[in-house]
């Protein structure tokens, strides 16, 4: 799932900057706001770990709250959080024609070609083979499958564990393999030549950026996994404290896993255990977005390396990246109106 989230990403990405480009747009703006919403709409979306263990946490503590409780919040609240981040963006940096960087790069011949005239990948004026159009059916299948299962769990199989009771199967092991036979049956059915899946522009950024973060990801859950007990505490005490810091506890935990399921896996059966509100936890899904801090995740890299024109940067001091601002109004939008819709709803 990991890996379907980040590519789900980055074929829009090319696409993106593909149009940006010639329409004569500065693609940071829409770049940058695309990697934020492409993250947030994790946690408003049926097929995602994320939100389908915070369901199972909060069923399992026996409160009336489902997926679709969980999606009437976290759809309207993600929804505004992507639009307030994406107006801000509308007219963030300068203009290509005023931007003195941009021209004194482009001077060079063969700078001037890399950001302008490679159209071999270009789906712009292309008409699709009727293969994409299949692939496309049969993924939207896949996720009609997952949001079934996810809102039905008693259909889940069962099958015993080390102590002979029967236990579904857990909705992250179902996701990895509807989307592993998805990406078998596109394979199968769509004419795809898969020596080619390795010789695209997006298989190589893709790749790179996940080699990119991997060890970053490794160290993160290396050390957190060390000192849980530590961190339990501390974040238990200052959440039972003042509960408007879950959403905190959330977003910091999100960048120490570089995960939005692993943050709702630590975060939310430690809230629901020392007796957090329940609503709270709902108000607050967008903070388990936080990993855009570090520009370290896969979709971040990817849009930086497809943008051949170098807008979508990472700044001398780091934290003054492409998607600091966007990511940091999408996810506090989205708590101020999951806060809000969470409170009138239920």
């Amino acid at each position: 799932m990991y890996s379907v989230c980040i590519l789900r990403c980055i074929h829009v990405l090319q696409f993106i900057y593909d149009v940006a480009i010639h329409e004569n747009i500065r693609p940071e703006r829409p770049m940058a706001v695309a990697s934020v919403a492409s993250q947030m709409g994790i946690s408003a979306s049926p097929v995602s770990v994320a939100l389908v263990s915070m369901a199972g946490f909060i069923s399992a503590a026996g409160l009336p709250f489902t997926v679709i409780n969980l999606l009437a919040v976290s759809i309207p609240a993600t929804f505004c959080g992507v639009m307030v981040a994406a107006i801000w963006s509308y007219r963030r940096g300068k203009d290509l024609e005023e931007d003195p960087i941009f021209q004194a790069y482009i001077k060079d011949p063969a700078h001037y070609q890399d950001v302008y005239g490679n159209q071999t990948e270009s789906l712009q004026n292309k008409e699709l083979p009727s293969s994409f159009y299949r692939a496309m059916y049969i993924f939207f299948l896949g996720i009609i499958i997952i949001a079934v299962l996810g809102n039905f769990p008693q259909i889940l199989p069962s099958f015993p564990d080390a102590k002979g009771t029967m236990k579904a199967i857990s909705m992250t092991t179902v996701i990895q393999m509807i989307m592993l036979v998805i990406a078998a049956a596109i394979l199968i059915f769509c004419k795809v030549n898969a020596k080619d899946v390795g010789k695209s522009q997006v298989f190589h950024a893709g790749l790179g950026a996940v080699v990119c973060v991997y060890g970053v990801a490794w160290m993160a859950d290396t050390c957190f996994s060390n000192h849980m007990a530590d961190l339990k505490a501390i974040i238990g005490g200052l959440v039972q404290a003042y509960p408007w810091t879950y959403a905190l506890a959330m977003f910091l935990t999100s960048k120490l896993v570089n995960s939005q399921a692993a943050a709702v896996s630590i975060i939310v059966p430690l809230a629901l255990t020392i007796g957090v509100d329940p609503i709270v936890i709902l108000s607050f899904i967008s903070a388990c977005y936080g990993y855009f801090f570090l520009p370290t995740y896969p979709s971040d890299l990817a849009c930086i390396n497809f943008d051949r024109s170098g807008t979508t940067h990472i700044g001398k001091y780091v934290l003054n990246h492409s998607f600091m601002i966007p990511g940091l109004l999408g996810v506090f939008t989205g708590c101020c109106v999951g806060y809000v819709i969470a409170h009138i709803l239920y």
